[in-house]
Order: structure tokens, then sequence, then C-alpha cells
């Protein structure tokens, strides 16, 4: 393998923010363990005004004191942490200032122990609640148990969760509650001012994530109505500066209330340092052509060569992660001696509680754990005797129209030069494409993917940084140090503005944020995005010609998402669930939008290819991959719900199990509109029924066949009234499955995991675009291009001479 040892460096990577060192010493409480409480005297503490107006605290020595509530093992624990030191600055700050903004070093414990200091100083009494949120549902559920654990409570009672498909809180009982930012957001449906909570924390803030940037941008309105609310803002590498301008209110933002009781408008600014050891950084000396074998490699050698202690390795997803887990356990098998010694798991967020829960586990004696995982590692979740990083230098994101990044992404960027290997790891990857066409005079495709990227300078180092947390420790990096000094961006990009932002449009005119033009953001996403986005809904005619709300069927779009907390739903699968109301196949429309909403419901084994697409052809419906996966259900239904039943049909049960979820959301939701749930299918086996009883008509076979046809005609209408954009047609004369999209003509095939492959109708409409060497749709259906026309006039002109019925 390449030599790592090459360029070593040895650096320390407690990195500061800027202009927020905490260098000088000054003690500001001689008893830090004691409780301080809003309204009492003030800590004991130098305070020094920064030059944004807020306030900034300096470092202060441990305290020798001991604990005024106990000596247990947890509570020494708690009491160790660097950001013990700073808790009763902490408070103060909360209680003078409306926001603060918290800079913490990875592993300082302020995600673990602020909101247990607010319940301590009485921020949760009266049935207020602290809330706490977190851009990963993963690093909710852990959080959220180590809290638990430290105040010896069990999970769901003062100390509770809610994400996605679980709600794990007490109302009568809670009184710190994680949350991810898209599960607050929703809450604001039924709450618009969130008035239960009496702080919200907002953690991991650096991320920029969609959902996060949003969250601010309400909680900065809250905030004006409700000047007692209290917005911690926490993060390890944020910039505070920009953070702090963005929530300096101006006083007559301050409704409701008496100046002399409002709290300051200025933001508060507190760095906490961290407890981090030295971390050794090694290059490599030469680009390397495969990261994921690379990575591999360079973990077997760690464990031949360094003293003991955990690994964490940075990959770029789910394929790549599993692909890697693979080889290190086949190399397990092969080389007992050498590598019997090594724990292999898996770590990103869709993750089951048992594998979780062995990644968090402490490792066994005579082992040495191996967690291979996504960023959610950098800084959301903390991993106890991680000794050694092997970082990949790649991330994947989600970009905006991405042709051109693509090639950054897989060129000659970080250092590494594209070889057979890795195109063949581009291959495997299947980055996945969204398409959405737009209405206008000129014909706009609009294109967002998820791609693999070079990662920040800021990224690094939080990578770096978890490996010295319990000792000095190393940091292999797959790049070199050329690279990282010269060319390797210092800050990411936030998701704002490299997505498409149709999903965050409609979920702000389900607030009731009419201008969305004029919404307050952390960074203003491109005007290009916004207003495509804004033509996307109105083609759908889910917003009309003043963008605003159509009745009823944008307000019952906008609901969707923010009801089943899909921050992310497609519009366009929401109009195809209410547009089946209309056709009466709404129990089958249903399921087949949560197969759409989660990850790919099949499991395609290694070697066992032939065996997987027998197994999948007993499933197969001709129209179409969308009819198939109602076979697929009903199988599961059929089976009891059988983990060996999906293990013996290449199935992933824990997708199985999200399907069943979401579908019963999407059923609940219906009702809750007012809608009736209909089935096509049972409608179809009725008439059979009626007409054998009253009319003596034979159950025949050709009968029956002639009810499915019209069944899955009706299906695919239903389907169509979402979907009609993505519409394609087989290029005549076309020897290998060619089509073009009729909006923009771009050139398409069908994907090789569609029940269609080969087969090629010469209409279809799809889901969604995956691009390796070719783009490539999946989830196609066969139909008819007068459906097209019949769905949506405004959308496609007559004068087109090929959309004549087939």
């Amino acid at each position: 393998m390449t030599s790592l040892l090459a360029g070593n460096r040895a650096q320390s990577v407690s990195a500061r923010p800027k202009n927020l060192s905490l260098s000088n010493v000054l003690a500001y409480g001689e008893h830090m363990a004691r409780f301080w409480r809003p309204g009492s005297e003030r800590p004991r503490a130098t305070l020094v005004d920064d030059e944004e107006g807020g306030v900034l605290f300096v470092s202060a020595p441990p305290s020798s004191s001991s604990s005024g509530f106990g000596h247990s093992s947890l509570e020494r624990q708690r009491q160790r942490l660097p950001v013990f030191k700073y808790r009763d600055a902490i408070l103060y700050l909360v209680e003078n200032h409306a926001t603060t903004i918290i800079v913490g070093e990875t592993g300082s414990g302020k995600t673990t122990q602020i909101p247990q200091y607010l319940k301590e100083a009485g921020w949760a009494e009266g049935g207020r609640v602290v809330a706490c949120t977190q851009p990963r549902r993963l690093a909710v559920q852990s959080v959220a148990s180590r809290v638990a654990e430290e105040m010896g409570v069990k999970i769901g009672e003062e100390v509770g969760y809610t994400i996605r498909f679980e709600d794990q809180t007490n109302p009568s009982v809670t009184v710190i509650k994680f949350l991810t930012d898209g599960v607050l957001i929703r809450e604001m449906m039924d709450d618009p001012l969130l008035t239960k909570y009496s702080v919200i924390m907002v953690d991991e803030a650096h991320e920029r994530s969609l959902s996060t940037d949003m969250l601010l941008g309400l909680l900065k309105k809250i905030q004006r109505r409700r000047p007692e609310l209290r917005i911690i803002i926490s993060s390890a590498t944020i910039e505070a500066k920009s953070m702090s301008t963005f929530f300096q209110a101006r006083k007559k933002d301050l409704l409701h209330a008496a100046e002399d009781c409002v709290p300051s408008h200025l933001p508060a600014i507190l760095s906490v340092e961290g407890k981090g050891y030295t971390v050794e950084i090694h290059y490599v000396e030469e680009p390397v052509p495969d990261y994921l074998q690379a990575a591999v490699h360079t973990v077997l050698s760690i464990n031949d060569k360094e003293p003991a202690g955990d690994i964490l390795v940075f990959l770029t997803g789910q394929d790549d992660i599993d692909a890697a887990v693979k080889l290190l356990r086949e190399d397990t098998q092969d080389d007992r001696r050498r590598t019997s010694g090594l724990l292999v798991l898996p770590l990103y967020s869709g993750l089951s509680r048992d594998d979780q829960g062995l990644v968090f586990a402490p490792t066994p004696k005579g082992k040495r754990k191996v967690v291979i995982s996504t960023n959610i590692a950098e800084t959301s979740l903390t991993l106890e005797g991680v000794v050694y990083v092997v970082d990949s230098g790649f991330s994947k994101q989600r970009f905006y129209n991405p042709m051109a990044i693509e090639e950054d992404g897989f060129g000659e960027r970080g250092g590494r030069r594209r070889g057979k290997e890795e195109e063949k790891e581009e291959k495997r990857r299947n980055h996945t494409y969204s398409q959405q066409h737009t209405m206008g005079d000129g014909e706009i495709s609009d294109i967002e993917s998820l791609v693999v990227t070079p990662i920040s300078k800021a990224s690094a180092r939080q990578r770096a940084g978890r490996a010295g947390r319990i000792r000095p420790g190393k940091c292999f990096r797959l790049y070199t140090e050329e690279y990282f000094l010269k060319e390797m961006p210092t800050e990411g990009i936030p998701e704002m503005q490299r997505s498409n932002l149709v999903s965050c449009v409609i979920q702000l005119k389900a607030l009731g944020i009419d201008n969305i033009l004029g919404f307050d953001w952390l960074a203003s996403p491109p005007p290009e995005a916004m207003v495509r986005a804004l033509e996307v809904l109105y083609s759908l005619g889910i917003l009309d010609e003043d963008a605003k709300l159509t009745s009823p069927i944008g307000y019952q779009v906008a609901e969707i998402p923010l009801v089943l907390a899909l921050t992310s739903i497609d519009p366009m699968i929401s109009k195809m669930i209410l547009s089946a109301c209309n056709f009466g196949c709404s129990e089958e429309i249903i399921t087949i939008a949560a197969v759409l909403s989660v990850q790919s419901i099949w499991v395609s084994m290694w070697g066992a290819q032939k065996e997987f697409d027998e197994v999948k052809l007993h499933f197969a419906a001709a129209e179409g991959d969308h009819i198939t996966y109602l076979n697929v259900y009903k199988g599961f239904l059929n089976s009891g719900k059988s983990s060996q039943w999906c293990y013996k049909n290449y199935l992933n049960y824990q997708a199985m199990k999200k399907v069943v979820d979401v579908r019963d959301q999407l059923s609940r939701l219906l009702r809750r509109l007012g809608l009736a749930l209909k089935s096509c299918e049972k409608d179809t086996q009725a008439f059979i029924l009626l007409s054998h009883w009253i009319f003596r008509v034979p159950i025949v076979l050709e009968f029956c066949t002639i009810l499915y046809f019209v069944a899955c005609i009706i299906l695919r209408k239903a389907i169509i009234a979402g979907f009609f954009a993505n519409s394609c047609h087989l290029e005549e004369y076309s020897h290998n499955g060619l089509y073009k999209t009729v909006r923009s003509s771009e050139e398409v095939y069908i994907h090789p995991s569609s029940v269609l492959f080969r087969v090629n109708p010469k209409w279809v409409v799809y889901h969604s675009l995956v691009s390796t060497n070719k783009h490539y749709m999946r989830n196609v259906i066969a139909i008819d291009p007068s459906w097209l026309i019949e769905a949506a006039p405004h959308f496609y002109q007559l004068r087109a001479p090929n959309l004549a019925p087939c």
C-alpha cells in the first residue's frame, strides 16, 4: 500500500474559532458545582465586551470543589468534561441574553450537559420544556439515551426524543426533549410560536443543513413575538460573528413586552475549550487511485503496526461503508491470525437500534473496534476509545444542477488520479438524481444529485480531532499535504445554496410565510433556485399565479411533509397521493408513495445477482416498477411481516418496516383531511363477485385479466398526475434502449434494476434519475402518451405531434 508515514507532521487539532481564543485564565466562581438559578446573583466572573456587542467569557480553571448532588461515577464523568467549568457562565448568559452562541470544541460535553444545566437551573419548571435539536436522527437517539442515563431516568420520561416514526416523550413528564430540526419545524404547524419551550438549543449548527438554516430563520421570527424565548446556537466550528449579526434584533422588533423586562437583544458569544490530545497527521506521498481500497489497506496496516486503540474510518455513504465492512470481514476470515482481533462495524443514519448499540458499546477485551462511518461521526456523535482516524477526504452531498461538479468530484481535485478502479467505484455508487421539469416559455431542466465531493479543511480538522479524545492519536489522511494546504476549500457550502428548494418552499408556505423571497436566511439561497422552485409548484397546480397555495390541493400537498416529518418528500409524490383519491385508488397509491419515500427496498448481495434477478421476477408486473412494489408489499403482509421472508427474497427488512410505518401515517393523514381511502383492486374484486352472484357471470381468467388491466390503467393515471413532467419516449430505430425526455430531449435509459429493463415500452414516466456513465431512469412505468395531455394540458401543448396515443 502507499506509504502513509511520509509527511508526518505532529499537529494539535484543538482548532479555535478566530477572535474567540480564551487564552487568559480568570476565575469566575469558587464553588463550580453549586447550582445557579435564573434571577439570583450573577456568577463571579470577568466579562469582556466583544466587538459584536455580545459577551465573551474567558476560560476558567477546573474547580476542586465536590459535587453538591452525589459522587457517582457518571457524576464524576460529568464534572471532568470541559464544559463543566463554564456551567455558571452559560446559565448567566442564557438568563441575560435572548440568544447565546456557544462555540465548543468536539468532546467538550456541550450537547449532553447544557440541557441538564438548564433543567437544574429551573428552565424546565412550570410545565416548560428545554429542547435540543440535532441534524440527524441517530444523534438524537444516542444523545437522549446518554442524558437519560446520566440523570438516572428511563428514556421517554423526564428525558425524551422525537424523530420520524418514533415519539419517545410523555407530555406530562418530559422536561428535556431531543429532536431533529425537521421535527421541530413540523411542530410549528400546531404551535407556531413553540410556546411550550423555554429554551431551544440548536446543536451542530455548523453543518448548515437545509432544515437547520430554515429553523434558524423561523426561530428569529418567533423570538420577535416571544422575547422571553431563549435560543442557544451550539457548534464546533461555526462562524460566530455572522451568527451574532444574524440574531442581533432591533428594539422595534421586540413586541408585546416592556423594554425593562426584555433580555439583551445583543447575542452573547462563549467559547468552550476542549480537552483534546495532540494528534499526529499523516498524509500520502502520492494520490491514491481508489480511496475505498486505500482505507481498507490503511486499517490493516494500523492493526499490524500500531498499539491498541480503536479505529474510525470516514467514508462517503452506505454503499462504500458496506463494501469496506465486507472487505475487512472477508480478510478476517481469510487471515484469522492477523485480523482475528478486529471488530468491524458500520455507522450511518439508517442503522437499526441494535446495530447502533454495538458501535457505542465498550470494546471487548482483546479486540480492536473498527467503525466505518459517514460524516455523522465528525461532530454529531462521540465514540470513546478511538485513537486512529482514517480520512478518505470525501463526503456525499446534494448539489443542485451538478453536472460540472461531478467532474470535479472525480477528477484531479483532491490530488487523486482517476483509474479503472475508481471508474468501477463510480458505477457501483450510482449517485441518485431527481429531475424536475418546470413550466415556462423555455425548456427548463433542473437536476439535483447526491454526489461524492471533497471535504473542507474545517471537516478535515474535525475528523482528525476524533483521534485525540482519550490519549494522543494519529490521523491518516488519504490525500496529499499539498492538496490540503493549497487546494482544499476552507469551509463547506451550506446546503441551502446547493439544493433544490421545492420542499423548502412548500414548508414555508404551509407555515403561513407568503413572502418566500423576503424570508430572512442566514445565507441567502440562489434566486434562480428559488424562482425555479416556485415554477415547479405552479406547474403542479400547488401555487397560483400570485405564488399562493391553491385550495384545496395546495394546502393539502403542503401539509403532507409536515405532518409526516418528511422534510424532503417530493411534492410530486404528494400530488400523486391526493390525485389518487379522485381516481379511487388511494389504498394502492399510498403504498407506492411509501416505497418511494424510503431508501431502496431491495438488497443486492455480492455474487448472487442471478438469484436476485430470479426472485425479483416473481414480483414483476408488466406495467412497471410501481405495480411491482404493490406485489412486494402484499407478499410482505402475507408473510406476517417476516424478516426471514425478506431475507429469502432479497428485501431490506428495515426498509419494509418503514414502508409500513409511512403507509400507516399516510392513511391517517388522508382520513384527517377528510379524504376517503379507496382500493381499485378491491373494487375490481367486488365487481367480479357481484357479477358472479347476481348475473351468474362465470369467473373466468379472461374477465379477471380485463378488470386487472383496467385497475392498472387507473393506477398509472394517478401516478402520472404527480409525475407528468418526468415523461420520456423511446427513440425511433433505437436498438440500445435510448429514450429522450419530452421537455428537454435529454438522453436517458431504463436502469438495469427496473423490471422494464430491455422491455423498452414506447412511452414511460420515471420517478428519479441515476447517473453513472449514462443517465438512467429508476422506478419506471409504461404509459399511453394521451394520458399526459389528460393529466396536464397546461404542461403539454397539443402541437407536439408525437403525443398521439399509442
